[in-house]
């Protein structure tokens, strides 16, 4: 009897460890696939497949839409109501009378807003690859500000032209008149609505990360499942990505609203993970948007306008630019240009309506202006890519549930 029941174990043991071994092999096929399957996505580029690329891109873009108008047809009631306010803000737009000044008015700051909110979004949610349209925007927008200001002692720019066009004002001012808190003051509201725009931007990996968790169903995003594998690996993380990626994590699951916070409140490339933690973990939406929305659009955003208007005072602007003048043999060939651009930017200043516009451009404002196109075109690119790789990602995941069902 005792040899029959140390038989049976020894099967059982050995059933074990075959299943055990099954699992395994079938793990590993399976994430070897899934390696595979992500290398033949990223081929599938603008540059190394163009017509495969725009064919996928085009149907990904008919299935969004498709998908978009179904969510709206759901919610007619919603979009009826929508449409009837938007009807009546059109006719009273329209309609004449004492009103019109401040529709004009209303109209003007709405449009503002909205576009540095839309720049906010841009720069954070990516579609692929971030806009970095701090570097590209807002920042060079509180320079121009920052150097006028110091030039007319004066942040109180005629409106309009500003903000199309900064020129100083008719008063003259007392020089050294100008103060840190009024040019913070003056661009406050773009910088806080850029700010609110990051934080919508955030959303997404945080509401895909909750529905994973409430439905059970696996997302199809490879970020949630890195994070998955974090988790799994969380206790032989050994690379520094790895173990930061963690303590962002754990800093965000145990100390909760003020953990948001603080990831929030400095430039932190990790804040992706933040938004997935917090989905996962079912952190409440008032809780992760309200310490976001504060970090980002007040606290965080305070810092970089603090480091952008320090750096372009015009004191440290021209000892930087007599910095580079005292660079030897290249030092006055570089320094010239930098000097002839702020010497029109002077002129630009103190230009009056009915004087002559100065013409000319500088090679600096030239190189900049076809960065920033090269930029916003590489960004438009790799939106083209990104979405040319979910449709194939959508074409992989039909043929491995076919695979499945046979």
């Amino acid at each position: 009897m005792a040899e029959n029941g140390t038989d049976c174990d020894q099967r059982r043991i050995r059933m074990s460890k075959e299943q055990h071994n099954g699992n395994f092999t079938d793990s590993s096929m399976l994430s070897e696939r899934k390696r595979r399957e992500r290398e033949e996505r990223l081929n599938i580029v603008l540059w190394k497949k163009p017509l495969v690329t725009l064919q996928y891109f085009c149907l990904e873009t008919l299935i969004n839409l498709k998908e978009w108008t179904t969510k709206l047809w759901r919610r007619r009631g919603v979009l009826v109501c929508v449409l009837l306010a938007l009807a009546a803000l059109t006719a009273l737009y329209y309609i004449e009378g004492t009103h019109q000044q401040y529709v004009r008015y209303m109209e003007k700051k709405f449009f503002w807003c909205a576009y540095w909110v839309g720049l906010g979004i841009l720069s954070s949610v990516g579609l692929g690859t971030g806009l970095h349209t701090f570097l590209l925007y807002l920042g060079p927008h509180i320079a121009s500000v920052t150097l006028a200001a110091y030039e007319c002692n004066s942040v109180n720019f005629p409106e309009p032209p500003y903000p199309d066009q900064i020129i100083c004002p008719d008063q003259e001012t007392a020089e050294g008149s100008i103060s840190l808190w009024a040019i913070i003051s003056k661009v406050r509201l773009e910088a806080c609505m850029w700010g609110a725009g990051t934080a919508i931007g955030e959303l997404p990996p945080y509401f895909m990360a909750r529905a994973a968790r409430l439905s059970g169903a696996e997302p199809d995003d490879e970020e949630y499942q890195e994070f998955e594998e974090m988790l799994e690996h969380a206790e032989t993380a050994q690379d520094f990505a790895s173990r930061a990626k963690l303590a962002v994590q754990n800093l965000v699951q145990k100390v909760g609203f003020f953990g948001i916070l603080a990831c929030a409140s400095i430039p932190n490339p990790l804040f992706d993970l933040a938004g997935i933690t917090c989905g996962h973990f079912l952190v409440p939406f008032w809780t992760f948007f309200g310490a976001t929305l504060i970090g980002k659009a007040v606290i965080k955003m305070h810092i970089q306008k603090l480091f952008v208007i320090i750096t372009f005072s015009k004191h440290i602007v021209e000892q930087m630019v007599a910095l580079i003048g005292a660079i030897p043999s290249i030092g006055p060939s570089l320094q010239k240009p930098f000097q002839e651009y702020l010497e029109a930017q002077r002129i630009k200043l103190h230009h009056k309506s009915d004087g002559a516009v100065p013409q000319g451009e500088n090679w600096l404002s030239w190189i900049f202006e076809k960065l920033v196109i090269a930029m916003v075109c590489y960004f438009i690119l790799s939106i083209i890519n990104s979405m040319a790789q979910s449709y194939a990602k959508r074409l992989q995941q039909k043929m491995y549930s076919e695979e499945k069902t046979k």
